[in-house]
């Protein structure tokens, strides 16, 4: 157990469970390389743990378990919340429309129905849109074709619509079009926007938007793998982010500061925090919920106390693809219930 004086953990208890037990569990699942995970409490760590390898097949040593690491989709949450203070600040509404947002969605048919989809519906994934990754034209392995984000749009308009608007299928082509909304409305690109409005007032200062076609993550930090046509693990420590909308690269801490800052009301006005796409609490009696994120070679999930005091930010490196990854997700969620309430 680590003793909490004074501070509240996820579930009022004093103590938390064994951090390091915990994660070096994680690291023994089939499929991963390495391991690492930090608790926060009202912003400090109280906690760390690191297991399995940087490297495959056991090299490199240990992660440091304050290095940096591709956060995935949970980028869309942060995104999420620049949109909604943009709401907030008049420069946009929840009901405008994709069309005329971005007008040429429409005009040029890249985007079937634009001109029925709403801004709130691409937040909360309710637009219909399907994954420009369905449609094939994309190869995990490419680290020299550079995108535009129009270029997934146009993919994404190959593959036959998921819904009907207003019905929930999960597609990143809605944060696609969402990251141009920002730049549309800010008149800055979007990795700007992210460290004007997120990473800079938050102390985030050890993360960063990733934008090029052959991006590397900066410092020491665990590779993550990829099986390629044969099966064999291709290292992804490069991925191409002019692929998709999930570019942040973060550590424990500073994700840990952006949700306790969302959590506490700090970045979204009051009235818009319920178009959030926040998941349901689901641990720990109610007192916890989780975001996850996950792309080639990586895991990562955050999980943080709905009143914003405790974070538990673990991320795993895989040797394995991701898509087919559940029984790494179930070890993380056992180890955050074994950190976070060890009681229950």
């Amino acid at each position: 157990m680590v003793s909490v004086p004074g501070a509240a953990t996820a579930a009022g208890q004093a103590e938390l469970g064994d951090i390091r037990k915990a994660i070096a569990n994680v690291a023994k699942t089939d499929g991963v390389v390495g391991a690492i995970g930090e608790v926060y409490v009202d912003g400090k760590r109280v906690g760390r743990g690191t297991a399995g390898s940087r490297l495959l097949h056991g090299k490199g040593g240990l992660i440091p378990s304050g290095s940096r690491y591709r956060i995935a989709s949970q980028t869309k949450l942060m995104e999420a919340a620049i949109v909604l203070q943009l709401v907030g600040e008049g420069k946009l509404t929840l009901e405008d429309k994709l069309g005329d947002v971005l007008p040429e969605m429409a005009e040029h048919d890249y985007v079937d129905r634009a001109a029925e989809i709403t801004v709130q519906q691409l937040i909360r994934h309710t637009s219909g849109i399907p994954d420009f990754m369905a449609s094939g034209k994309f190869d995990v392995f490419d680290f020299t074709t550079p995108y535009q984000p129009i270029d997934l749009v146009k993919a994404a308009r190959t593959v036959p619509r998921q819904g009907e608007p207003g019905e929930y299928r999960y597609s990143t082509t809605n944060y696609v079009l969402l990251g141009m909304i920002i730049e549309r409305v800010t008149g800055h690109d979007r990795a700007a926007e992210f460290e004007r409005r997120l990473f800079a007032p938050l102390g985030m200062r050890h993360t960063y938007l990733a934008t090029k076609v052959s991006d590397q993550i900066k410092g020491p930090h665990g590779h993550g793998y990829y099986p390629d046509d044969q099966g064999r693990p291709r290292d992804v420590d490069r991925l191409n982010a002019t692929i998709g909308a999930e570019g942040a690269i973060s550590t424990a801490h500073d994700v840990s500061a952006f949700y306790r800052a969302l959590s506490q009301g700090k970045l979204v006005p009051a009235d818009l925090q319920r178009q959030l796409p926040r998941p349901f609490p689901s641990m720990c009696g109610g007192t916890v919920a989780s975001a996850s994120g996950g792309m080639p070679g990586i895991s990562s999930i955050t999980f943080s106390s709905i009143d914003g005091r405790t974070q538990f930010a673990v991320a795993v490196t895989l040797k394995i693809d991701n898509e087919k990854a559940e029984a790494v997700g179930a070890a993380i969620t056992k180890a955050a219930e074994a950190v976070l309430c060890p009681g229950g």
